[in-house]
């Protein structure tokens, strides 16, 4: 603490000297890449610059010049963005070849002024310029006017690839088209050179000496094309119009008023604006992106006062820069007395001494420093390990609770279907075929079972190093048709196109036919889960002699994958996410594995609704195999394993009973075939039965059959089961009807969200079949009950009515009070009904039929003769008016209808209650 007061007492004098110091202004490096600096154009643009940086001190200026070379120019420009400038300025020689780097320069932050000519692109901050276009227009105008409309004119024009040459000759001829009579005879290309415009123009020279008027896109070609004509001896001359006018002893003003050229079109050289624009961007002020600088014609009737006004200017320049000189001495010499002062000051040994100590604190500091980056670095790095650690097994754990999951579900529906069937046997009667059919329904799934099974052992095997191979020499083309055989009758009843594509008839390839089997069962069965109906399932066996392979390739038009999943289709435990079809996420990986113990090879490709197609290669010859591996004959029978699960179960049987005469009916939305069809025959005997194996044909069927009952699944190949009761239970159409949730998926929250969409039954597999009977029954009767307690009359409330939705009550209440409010108009109808609700005639009956079990006319009937016993009563109308209050549009059809409902007459009726309040 002593040392640091100490040297703050030292230093404190030091504080105060400098202190007095104007604050330095930030210092800026500006580069400047000059296409050529030969002409007297570009030199004058280089001259404003120089003015413009004699009022920014702060300012440091890097000059290159590119002599005339796109190719060079590049090269300097590349040189300068290394020298850590801060803005860079350009004047490009050609547009095209210095577009990329001038592009690169922006793109890394460093802002660019094009100066003169644009590049090929719109990558840069600020353009400083002439409009060559209107140059180009403003000589052909004041040509066209100067000639009196009429003339041959020669223009002489810069390099043709240049954009100044072009977009001037452009504004030339556009100005020209405006005097029909001026015929322009000859473009020559004198690339802004003078010894290349003398030289053509010499060349040409006969075919251009009756030229009324030679207009040179710059000065030195228009110096050029004088010249030509002076060295002829032709006077007098043809009449000579130039581009650019430059100030001083050797510019075009100064050749137009000494008669050596007619006039000039002024094109600015922008050096100064380009140096305030830079500044400006330097220093984060506005400015503006495209600076379009002015022209004007010089010609023999301003020449004078022009040229009185530069030679002004370059006097009030020279004498700025004469001035500027010599403050730049008196600022040398009044730092150098300061630095004497300072030196003078007698504590030069205290400051080396502070600076000592300040040096070694700094080098101390800087030490410390590193310790404690190095520190947090390593810190960083462990945390951004510990990070990925626990990525990785956040995405483990879930990979595994899903595959536990999903493979659970694959155990519940096999379970399901070998339960239910021995429910059945166990109840039902003793029918021959319901036996055989069941055992052969439980046969499959007990073999679905068994294969979930050995693959998890397999599994094990792989992971423990226990599963080795058993190669045989075997016929690939008879096996693989034997491979496809099971899944044929599938193929077959889907419509899908599936062969064998391959021009060998034997293929002998040694191979583990249990492993091989096992692949191509994985593969085929992924194939037809996702292929839809009329696709297309080709596998194609191809020999590769020079690699001494073969290839097999299992392609179909199916769903397709993702990028995201062709890349993990082999990951352990991994499912694509789809709605439905979960596996276990065990085959493919399975797949992989056994094709590498076969010293093989399985790859993927796949695009979203394109299809997908594996491809297995595998060496001909035994020799990749050991002798260990190699046996004389095959063991196992996974083959007919394979054969049971993709066995057809047949037709499910058909009740003897007219299943059309049923009463009630019930929708089953189920995508498991089996399953699907063990329920039809389940609830058959007592209800019509419709069925549907996906989500919207399902909701399309609700809406066409309106069903009693719906007994849906969850998971469903186009949308989830949740999704599906939803739309039912929001649409009036189906609110009504009771739903069973039936699913393999046992959570809390699943029934929890299944109850919230509205859903009255949640049952999860394995189920007894005499459960879910009773469930049914149960809650059909409940929905008759609804029924017989609206169609009594009762009033809606919520104290009093049964279980029903919202949605239907409100539909209750509007059509009661629909009714209520039009029931003294003889008009009210059906049509008028289902106008008000919003329901179609047809589905309006339905509604109506489901809720009150019976039809809207009876129930408008009915209502009609219940008020007209309330009026009957309470008034003293006669019978026609009370016919009439109630929407009868006769009095005679009044009593007959009310007769027929109560078994007396109107009158009769009222008397007898006038008689019984009498009494």
């Amino acid at each position: 603490m002593l040392l640091r007061i100490s040297i703050f007492i030292l230093l404190f004098p030091f504080f105060l000297i400098p202190a007095c110091k104007e604050k330095e202004a930030p210092k800026y490096v500006i580069g400047f890449s000059q296409c050529t600096g030969d002409d007297a154009w570009r030199r004058d643009m280089l001259r404003g610059m120089q003015r413009e940086l004699a009022f920014h001190p702060e300012v440091d200026f890097l000059y290159r010049d590119a002599k005339g070379n796109s190719g060079k120019q590049v090269e300097q420009i590349k040189e300068l963005l290394t020298s850590n400038i801060n803005l860079l300025i350009v004047s490009p020689n050609e547009a095209e070849p210095i577009t990329p780097v001038v592009e690169q320069a922006y793109q890394n932050g460093i802002p660019v002024v094009v100066v003169d000519r644009k590049t090929a692109s719109s990558f840069y901050t600020a353009y400083v310029g002439g409009n060559n276009y209107e140059v180009g227009k403003t000589a052909g105008q004041y040509i066209g006017a100067y000639l009196h409309g009429k003339g041959k004119v020669v223009e002489i024009t810069g390099l043709p690839t240049s954009s100044p040459s072009i977009e001037r000759h452009k504004g030339f001829l556009d100005a020209i088209r405006n005097y029909p009579n001026i015929q322009v005879i000859r473009v020559i290309a004198g690339d802004w050179e003078k010894k290349i415009a003398k030289q053509k123009l010499t060349a040409l020279f006969d075919s251009i000496k009756q030229a009324d008027l030679v207009f040179a896109q710059n000065e030195v070609m228009a110096l050029g094309t004088y010249e030509v004509w002076r060295e002829r001896g032709i006077s007098p001359r043809t009449k000579i119009v130039g581009i650019d006018g430059l100030a001083g002893p050797l510019g075009d003003i100064q050749m137009v008023h000494d008669g050596l050229i007619d006039a000039t079109v002024l094109y600015p050289t922008g050096g100064e604006e380009a140096i305030r624009t830079a500044v400006q961007i330097l220093e984060k002020k506005p400015f503006t992106k495209e600076n379009i600088l002015n022209t004007a014609v010089i010609d023999p009737t301003n020449v004078r006062m022009i040229k009185m006004q530069t030679d002004k200017i370059l006097n009030q320049q020279e004498d700025i820069e004469r001035q500027q000189k010599h403050n730049e001495e008196q600022l040398r010499v009044y730092n150098n007395q300061r630095i004497l002062l300072y030196t003078i000051s007698g504590l030069l040994v205290v400051a080396i001494v502070l600076g000592c100590l300040a040096l070694y604190s700094l080098v101390e500091n800087k030490k410390i420093n590193k310790i404690l980056k190095l520190k947090n670095r390593k810190i960083i790095q462990q945390r951004n390990k510990i990070q990925e650690m626990a990525d990785e097994a956040q995405a483990a754990t879930e990979s595994k609770f899903k595959f536990f999951t999903n493979i659970s579900h694959e155990f519940r529906t096999p379970l399901t279907l070998i339960l239910g069937p021995i429910d059945s046997l166990l109840h039902g009667k003793s029918d021959h075929l319901m036996v055989k059919q069941s055992l052969r329904l439980i046969q499959k799934n007990a073999s679905r079972l068994l294969w979930l099974v050995n693959q998890l052992m397999d599994f094990r095997k792989l992971e423990s190093g226990m599963i080795q191979v058993k190669a045989t020499e075997n016929d690939l083309i008879a096996f693989m048709r034997e491979v496809m055989q099971p899944f044929e009758p599938m193929a077959k009843k889907s419509n899908i196109e599936f062969k064998l594509i391959t021009n060998l008839s034997v293929l002998p390839v040694w191979f583990d036919v249990n492993m091989m089997d096992k692949v191509f069962f994985n593969l085929l069965s992924n194939a037809f889960k996702f292929t839809k109906t009329h696709g297309r399932i080709h596998i194609l066996i191809e020999q590769d002699a020079a690699l001494n392979q073969v290839h097999v390739k299992v392609r179909d038009t199916g769903i397709g994958m993702t990028e995201m999943e062709v890349n993990r289709a082999f990951e352990l435990f991994y499912q694509a996410n789809q709605d439905s079809n979960k596996g276990t996420g065990l085959g493919l990986p399975l797949s992989k594995e056994f094709i590498q113990l076969h010293h093989g090879e399985i790859t993927v490709k796949s695009e979203p609704h394109q299809g997908t197609t594996f491809t297995i290669q595998l060496l001909l010859g035994s020799q990749h195999f050991k002798e260990e591996e190699k046996i004389s004959a095959v063991v196992g029978e996974e083959g007919q394993l394979s054969k049971l699960i993709v066995a057809e179960t047949g037709p499910i049987w058909q009740d003897s009973s007219n299943n059309e005469s049923k009463s009630e009916s019930i929708l089953v939305i189920e995508d498991h075939p089996d399953l699907r069809s063990f329920l039809q025959y389940t609830l058959q005997a007592n209800y019509q039965v419709f069925t549907a194996g996906e989500g919207e044909l399902g909701l399309t069927k609700a809406i066409e059959k309106v069903p009693d009952l719906i007994i849906c699944d969850l998971m469903l190949p186009d949308m989830k089961g949740i999704k599906v009761v939803a739309s039912l239970k929001a649409d009036l159409r189906t609110s009504h009807i009771p739903i069973i949730i039936l699913t393999a998926l046992n959570g809390l929250e699943q029934q929890i969200e299944g109850m919230q969409v509205g859903a009255e039954l949640y049952l999860t597999k394995p189920f007894s079949p005499q459960v879910l009977k009773e469930s049914v029954k149960s809650l059909l009767a409940n929905r008759r009950l609804v029924k017989d307690y609206f169609a009594n009359g009762e009033v809606l409330s919520p104290a009093n009515s049964p279980s029903i939705s919202k949605l239907d009550q409100k539909f209750l209440n509007d059509f009661k009070r629909i009714i209520d409010e039009k029931l003294a108009d003889p008009n009210l109808s059906v049509d008028f009904l289902s106008r008000e609700i919003g329901l179609s005639r047809v589905q309006l009956y339905r509604k109506v039929k489901a809720l009150l079990n019976g039809n809207v006319n009876d129930y408008i009937q009915t209502a009609r003769l219940t008020k007209s016993c309330h009026l009957l009563q309470q008034t003293s109308a006669s019978i026609a008016d009370v016919a009439y209050q109630v929407g009868f549009s006769s009095s005679t059809y009044f009593a007959t209808a009310f007769k027929a409902k109560y078994g007396i007459s109107p009158t009769d009726y009222k008397m007898q209650k006038s008689y019984l309040k009498t009494v």
